[in-house]
């Protein structure tokens, strides 16, 4: 009997040693959704490794930082325009319509040298995904910093999240924190929409 209580006590330290090693903080992802959009913010943050990756087998943060972002960004052009938008529309029919519209929705933007009015992605400025940047960004002063700028401008930006701001932050930025890898998904995802989409915006 005692062999026994020595033994599960034994297991039961050795799990809470490998949940504090190992683990990061779900506590915000589940006050702000249910378990069926957390399978849907996973699935965005497998797709955008994946794009990064070329679909190569390796982890979020080797592929990251393997990315030449200081050509990228002199060039002006962003990584994420290698993302595929095709697939990333298909991406899009995989989650829920709530999952979406917690995280995205629709606006109508004006073209400088056409004036023509078109559909834009823009940020739910209120929504449960701002929300969860405002529960990290309690313990984390850049994404409150992020979340702050999402909330007033309705909006994604990529000087906002640019690599020389991430890699100068490594603390606030852990690429290996499921957390940072969803909100740099999110982000990028984004950006890569308002790069190509091209749709009329229509009136409902």
């Amino acid at each position: 009997m005692r062999k026994a209580i020595i033994l599960i006590f034994g297991i039961t330290i050795l799990q809470l040693n490998f949940a504090c090693k190992s683990q990061y903080s779900v506590t915000e992802l589940n006050n702000n959704f249910t378990s069926e959009q957390i399978t849907d913010l996973k699935k965005i943050t497998v797709f955008f490794k994946n794009q990064m990756c070329l679909n190569k087998d390796s982890d979020f943060k080797t592929c990251y930082e393997r990315i030449p972002h200081e050509y990228f960004e002199a060039s002006g052009n962003g990584f994420w325009t290698d993302i595929d938008f095709e697939e990333q529309k298909e991406l899009y029919k995989k989650i829920s319509k709530s999952t979406f519209d917690k995280i995205w929705s629709f606006c109508n933007s004006t073209e400088n040298k056409t004036e023509k009015e078109k559909r834009h992605l823009c940020a739910n400025a209120i929504g449960e995904y701002n929300n969860y940047l405002f529960d990290l960004g309690k313990q984390n002063p850049k994404i409150e910093e992020y979340a702050h700028w999402i909330n007033a401008s309705g909006d994604f930006n990529s000087l906002q999240l640019l690599y020389s701001k991430i890699s100068k932050n490594k603390k606030y930025f852990d690429l290996n924190d499921p957390n940072i890898q969803l909100i740099l998904a999110i982000h990028y995802l984004a950006l890569n929409d308002q790069a190509k989409r091209n749709e009329k915006w229509i009136v409902e």
